[in-house]
């Protein structure tokens, strides 16, 4: 595998939230067990904020040991078709092929699928560190995945 790339969650003030924090650290451990050799963390930032996803994200993960050469940010994308066309530009312009897919359980099948209709050799890899601990946190995070699949399905967005 080429390259892990990181769904961005929300940040404040260049602090990961506790699900986007989740996500990087299950990033650093699969950087660290040598299933790639770099990051690249995905995501733009909502009006008003100081910073994007990926910025906070790439700075999280260089504090926490990761080299700061292995790890990238692609700052564009408010929503997961934008931030994995994003993916998209980045491996292109790099000449990659392959790529792990960091985000939470319920997020895999529509960022996998996604992923591979924009012509990406994907595997997803769910972190389970996240702060969506709790029976409804998941069950809803099941649900809405199920409808925005579906929806994704149906209008190609």
């Amino acid at each position: 595998v080429d390259l892990i790339a990181v769904l961005g969650a929300a940040q404040y003030d260049g602090d990961p939230s506790p699900v986007f924090q989740g996500r990087l650290e299950h990033a650093a451990l699969l950087f660290e067990k040598g299933f790639a050799p770099m990051i690249v963390v995905l995501g733009s930032g909502q009006p008003g904020d100081v910073t994007t996803e990926a910025a906070a994200g790439r700075s999280f993960l260089i504090s926490q040991g990761v080299p700061e050469v292995a790890v990238f940010s692609e700052p564009t994308g408010n929503t997961t078709l934008q931030s994995l066309q994003g993916a998209a530009r980045f491996m292109r312009d790099r000449g990659l092929s392959t790529v792990f897919l960091v985000s939470d359980p319920w997020h895999n099948l529509r960022i996998r699928r996604m992923a591979r209709d924009l012509g990406l050799d994907a595997y997803v890899s769910a972190t389970f560190q996240s702060a969506a601990r709790s029976q409804w946190t998941r069950m809803s995070g099941y649900a809405r995945e199920t409808f925005a699949y579906l929806y994704y399905r149906v209008a190609g967005r």
